[in-house]
């Protein structure tokens, strides 16, 4: 029976996991954009923008998280390869019509696997970190939607998410 299903990369042929050989691929400019959401309530929201939560600058700490996060993937993901990263930026963008945080993440490297795995764990650090600088206020915020949005580079290309 034949199948159209892409291959998993992740298993071998006996369906063992393993960490696929990129040895053979050329180095080639690879970037990836991840986005997240931490709904919370105006008043939570205030806090931020006011600078005056408990545990101090909430977006600083959150930007320094998502970059130490996208650093450590492969401490993380176990079958990930550890990447010399050539960039790491997070924007973290107050929406009120949430109210919440808008955390997007961008990460390059020149190498021969794709930033996926590290743009998708910076922004789920970010957002993990917003919500610890800020439960003393309101532990029911919300974490969500947390998506890749855009990888260029490599063997398969382009991909953008649709909106």
């Amino acid at each position: 029976m034949t199948t159209d299903a892409p291959r998993l990369t992740h298993f071998d042929e006996t369906g063992a996991a393993h960490m696929v050989d990129v040895s053979g691929k050329p180095a080639t400019a690879r970037t990836a954009v991840a986005e997240g959401l931490v709904k919370m309530s105006a008043e939570t929201l205030d806090l931020v923008l006011q600078g005056t939560a408990k545990k101090g600058d909430v977006l600083g700490v959150a930007r320094l998280a998502g970059i130490m996060g996208a650093k450590k993937t492969a401490d993380l993901i176990p079958l990930c390869h550890p990447l010399a990263l050539s960039k790491v930026a997070l924007d973290l963008t107050p929406d009120r019509a949430l109210p919440g945080l808008r955390v997007t993440a961008t990460v390059k490297t020149s190498g021969q696997t794709g930033v996926e795995m590290e743009a998708l764990t910076a922004v789920s650090v970010a957002c993990l970190t917003i919500y610890d600088m800020l439960k003393a206020a309101e532990k029911g915020m919300e974490i969500s939607q947390i998506r890749l949005v855009l990888k260029e580079g490599g063997k398969s290309g382009r991909y953008e998410a649709s909106r």
